[in-house]
């Protein structure tokens, strides 16, 4: 238990750090932007006025020290500032657009972890057959396919010819939650099409490593069925390195949906990203940037804790 507690506060204090550094590298995005940020994001026509009264709203009147401090004192409250055209908190804003994104990514990574999980522990248990050959091509082709272009010719089959699902949106205010659920069904197949690829390689590579060991030979050898020798056996020993993709993808698909989202026209954060940027809402640039950050950081932590519950060797 003590080595749990040690490992788990040594990687607590490193996860500060990293906030720490990201936490800089986003406050200092808006103010290493060539210009001034309030003209930037007032456009062409602001004027004089306009620009100073921003400029005030925003606090870069201030010593860029005193700024510095004011927004880690800030972020650390879960305040991000208030959005410029949206006129409300940026942390409202997210929190309206988490739910869709939330979903997309949960059904996404069920959806590849489904696929992958028995699919790469097949194609490793019958390494050089044709059912492994197929399996290989197969998920090189899927990783390398762009997740929109296979959303919109999902969109073309499934929705316009067929009328199976929703061509977008994410259904109105009175909408129940289920016919919400409904408008994810094809960007989940999308997103979690292209990442059970990844996901699927990594699953055969670490059980080819493990089938060959000696204790899978010893339990062969003591009557143990095939079974248990591949899924008890081989698979616990292999779940290191498939943890590590499954998160590694969790988290580049809460920061990677912005074109699967606009695709769809899903109100998610993806797309208010997208307006921001083209709004030059630098505020919520700012803040989606440091929440993503943080879900990216927050998901490695876990997959971390998760090594020391899984293998006992990472305990030690």
């Amino acid at each position: 238990m003590s080595n749990i507690i040690r490992a788990f506060a040594s990687r607590l204090v490193g996860i500060l750090a990293v906030l720490l550094v990201l936490a800089t590298v986003v406050f200092l995005i808006v103010r290493v932007t060539p210009g001034d940020p309030a003209a930037v994001m007032l456009g062409a026509d602001a004027t004089p006025q306009d620009i100073a009264e921003l400029r005030e709203r925003l606090g870069l009147n201030a010593p860029l020290i005193q700024q510095y401090v004011s927004f880690l004192a800030h972020a650390v409250r879960g305040d991000l500032g208030q959005s410029i055209f949206l006129n409300m908190p940026v942390t409202t804003a997210l929190a309206a657009r988490a739910e869709p994104t939330f979903f997309l990514t949960l059904f996404s990574i069920l959806i590849a972890t489904a696929i992958a999980l028995p699919v790469g522990i097949i194609s490793a248990y019958k390494r050089g057959t044709l059912f492994d050959q197929i399996v290989v091509g197969i998920t090189m082709v899927a990783a390398s396919v762009p997740s929109f272009w296979l959303g919109l010719i999902l969109i073309q089959t499934f929705a316009v010819s067929l009328g199976w699902f929703p061509v977008s949106g994410y259904g109105g205010p009175e909408s129940g939650f289920f016919e919400r659920i409904g408008h994810l069904v094809l960007p989940a197949i999308a997103l979690g099409i292209v990442n059970s690829a990844l996901i699927t390689r990594f699953t055969r590579a670490a059980m080819l490593d493990v089938l060959g060991d000696d204790y899978i030979r010893t339990a062969r050898a003591k009557g143990a069925a095939e079974r248990t020798v591949v899924l008890k056996h081989a698979l616990k020993n292999a779940l290191i390195p498939i943890i590590t993709v499954i998160g590694l993808s969790i988290a580049l698909l809460v920061s990677g949906a912005v074109v699967t989202e606009t695709v769809f026209g899903l109100p998610g954060i993806g797309s208010l990203v997208v307006s921001a940027v083209l709004r030059r809402d630098y505020p919520v640039i700012q803040g989606t940037l440091l929440v993503v950050a943080v879900i990216y950081v927050l998901i490695n932590f876990i997959v971390d804790m998760l090594y020391v519950i899984v293998d006992p060797r990472v305990r030690l």
